[in-house]
């Protein structure tokens, strides 16, 4: 009672969030929320491609490939650098040259021919500006791999959401072929169950053996064994919905709706799996390579620098001959400077050349795996057809099979009243309506769900989902 109490207040919450929400959206339509009444195909559809995880991170990611085209575009802008310097130090020189190095600082000025450990205070400040002028399209280059990167990320958040929003479409689909599969196993139980009394009746009246009684008995065991299987497997079906739309562990309770009829279809013409998000991110990864390799052509070419420079030193080191200094604490010494570089990378001939050898290799890998998607697509598009041909002969014949078993059923059990059916008759008459009406329970869906299978080959699962809709 408690629980129910719990459940009615649960409800009556996500009701009242549902109805804020519907106010406040300027959207006509919103995703029903879980908890808030059957859930419909287009509504599973709508709460996976909002709740999702992986579409949050595939989202996030296209988002932050994008942004790299603006990381890229940077290095457009000029370089400013800014220092400021206050040391204590000796003023000890030596003439001579030393190999450029990171460990011992430099000095300037003449050598005083003295060793002493005695310190002087140093100051110095400045402001350097450096712009690559020319660099003959290689940064353009890295904005195309940039670019490049954010299409192959784009069409890889695409493919996510169609995987995503197909998986709830099915898991939903599969809920309902669960319970149909329970509705009629629990039918089957019902009957046999019935059947199980008249037996038991017939055998009290010693008009019937008591070996019928305990074949009717396990005949009943068994029904009900597999009611129980096909309860567990709708529950697990559920899980498995309640995971696809990203409310794991939460209680989902689907709607039917125009999904027990049957669909209409059309044949399908020839498919361009050109524009199916797989191809296109397959074909985003080629360009990517592609455009690395044009990074590469422009990488051995001169680059040209424009630098300028304002700065200002001072140190309280005295020279001899010369006036005493200041206290060195303040830059009161300046000098500017303003002029062009060049700069010419000669030797790396050899490792743009390798690098060049390694992204031919690439883009080759790359184009195979992406003729290996349009193939795949292809090969699925085939069996797609295929598997929607027989579910719709199938959906077409289990009216006619279960019509008849209901028949065979009804005369054995009258055939086993009169005396003229042995028991194992009527079993084999109830397991082959069993059978039937099972089978004629999922037929409708498994053709939905063909029809599923065949616009997720396509890329689009628009048309099945205003199907569904409507």
């Amino acid at each position: 009672m408690r629980e129910r109490l719990v459940s009615r207040q649960s409800n009556r919450w996500w009701a009242a969030v549902f109805a804020v929400g519907w106010c406040l959206s300027p959207a006509p339509a919103r995703a029903q929320p879980v908890g808030a009444g059957p859930l419909a195909l287009n509504d599973a559809v709508q709460l996976a491609l909002k709740n999702y995880p992986a579409i949050k991170e595939s989202r996030a990611r296209a988002l932050a490939a994008d942004e790299e085209v603006g990381v890229a575009r940077t290095a457009y802008l000029p370089r400013l650098d800014m220092v400021w310097q206050e040391n204590g130090a000796t003023t000890n020189n030596v003439f001579g040259l030393l190999l450029p190095q990171s460990v011992i600082p430099a000095v300037s000025g003449p050598v005083l021919g003295t060793r002493s450990y005695h310190g002087v205070w140093g100051s110095a400040a400045g402001v350097q500006l450096s712009w690559e002028a020319l660099d003959f399209g290689q940064r353009k280059a890295n904005v195309e791999v940039a670019r490049a990167q954010s299409s192959f990320a784009k069409a890889q958040t695409e493919l996510t959401e169609l995987d995503v929003a197909a998986a709830a479409a099915d898991a939903l689909l599969t809920v309902l072929a669960a319970d149909q599969a329970v509705g009629a196993a629990r039918a089957n139980v019902e009957r046999l169950q019935v059947f199980a009394n008249t037996v038991r009746t017939l055998v009290a009246n010693q008009l019937r053996p008591g070996a019928d009684e305990s074949r009717a008995n396990a005949e009943l065991a068994i029904a009900k064994n597999q009611l129980s299987q096909a309860v567990q497997t709708a529950d697990l079906a559920r899980a498995a919905l309640a995971d696809a739309i990203g409310a794991a562990g939460t209680a989902v309770e689907p709607a039917a709706s125009g999904l027990a009829n049957l669909p209409q279809v059309s044949p399908p013409g020839a498919g361009d799996f050109t524009s199916h998000p797989a191809a296109r991110a397959g074909l985003a990864v080629v360009e990517t390579v592609r455009a690395r390799e044009r990074v590469l052509d422009r990488s051995y070419f001169p680059h040209l620098y424009f630098q300028s420079a304002f700065a200002g030193r001072d140190s309280g080191a005295q020279v001899p001959g010369q006036p005493l200094p200041g206290t060195g604490l303040w830059p009161q010494v300046p000098n500017w400077a303003a002029g062009l570089s060049v700069t010419f990378p000669v030797f790396d001939l050899f490792t743009v050349n390798a690098h060049k050898r390694v992204e031919l290799q690439n883009e080759l890998a790359e184009r195979a795996r992406y003729d290996q998607t349009i193939q795949t697509l292809t090969t699925q598009d085939a069996r797609a057809r295929a598997v929607m041909k027989a579910a719709l002969d199938i959906a077409q014949n289990t009216p006619i099979e279960r019509q008849a078993a209901t028949a065979a059923e009804s005369q054995a059990r009258a055939r086993y009243g009169s005396g003229l059916a042995s028991i194992t008759e009527v079993a084999e008459a109830q397991r082959l309506l069993a059978q039937a009406e099972a089978d004629d329970a999922v037929a409708r869906l498994s053709v939905w769900r063909a029809l599923l299978a065949a616009a997720r080959v396509r890329g689009d699962l628009a048309p099945f989902l205003e199907q569904a809709r409507r």
